[in-house]
Order: C-alpha cells, then structure tokens, then sequence
C-alpha cells in the first residue's frame, strides 16, 4: 500500500433554531450516512474561506464561520486513506433550503435541518458531531475513526 498525505477538509457546524444541518454526501442513496457539510481545502485559501465556498456549493447557503469546534480524523486501513476535517461553528449569513438547488459538484443530493431528537435516529459521522453541535464545551479533538460507508 502506498503512502499518501492525508487529506485535509473543513467542515461546518450550523444550528438554526436548535436544529443541526446535515448533508448526505453519496448520491442515488448509496448510503444512510449523514454528515455536516464542508470538503475538501484547496491551497492558497484560508480555511474560513474554503468553508464558505463548500458549504454555499453543497447547500445553496452563504454562511459566517465561527470558532473552530473539532478536529476529527479518520482513516480506511485497507486503501491508505487519511483525512483530518476541521470543524467551525458557523451561522446562516443568507440563503434557504431549497428543493430545485443542485450541487455542482454532483455529491450532495440531500441536505436538512434536524432536530436533536431526529439527530439520534441518524447513522453519522463522525460519532462526537452531535455532542460537539450541541454541547458547551471547547473545542475536541477526535484521533482516527475508521471510515465507514
């Protein structure tokens, strides 16, 4: 197996009326894995700014980033991969859900508001997203997760 570098990601944690927003990032109901929204960090950008420009691309939503919240790392043992996601809490700036929005990148084809009672019945990932979105503490630290899909 190949060495590689891990990939870095941001993720955003937004609550709007006590309620968490998440995506689905496998099209065509690959999977039942819920997430918060963000991706891959592109060089020469901020991480705030790569943030905004994921989260606007998989939501329709412009968002403000906040505090960083969680560093979470996971990893799939079988092909070498490695990904650190940071995470920042983040407000809505402007936009909604709406139905008719597509994600140019073509990976995220579900995206919705939950409640914390409604959160406890999804299958996501990484398993502290909901202590951490809902909790008051500082920010945590997650070392290599397992990849699941």
């Amino acid at each position: 197996m190949k060495v590689r570098s891990p990939r870095l990601a941001v993720r955003a944690i937004v609550l709007q009326e006590n309620r968490l927003l998440l995506v689905n990032a496998y099209p065509g109901g690959k999977s039942d894995l819920w997430c918060a929204p963000g991706g891959g960090v592109e060089p020469g950008q901020s991480l705030p700014d790569n943030l905004v420009r994921e989260v606007h691309e998989e939501t329709g939503l412009t968002i403000t980033v906040g505090a960083p919240a969680l560093v979470n790392e996971f990893h799939d043992p079988g092909s070498g991969f490695h990904q650190v996601d940071f995470y920042f809490h983040a407000t809505v700036a402007a936009g909604r859900l709406a139905a008719e929005w597509t994600d140019p990148e073509g990976v995220v084809d579900q995206r919705r508001f939950v409640t914390r009672d409604e959160f406890a019945g999804l299958r996501v990932k990484p398993d502290s997203l909901g202590d951490v979105a809902w909790g008051t503490g500082g920010i945590t630290y997650d070392p290599l997760e397992l990849i699941v899909r």
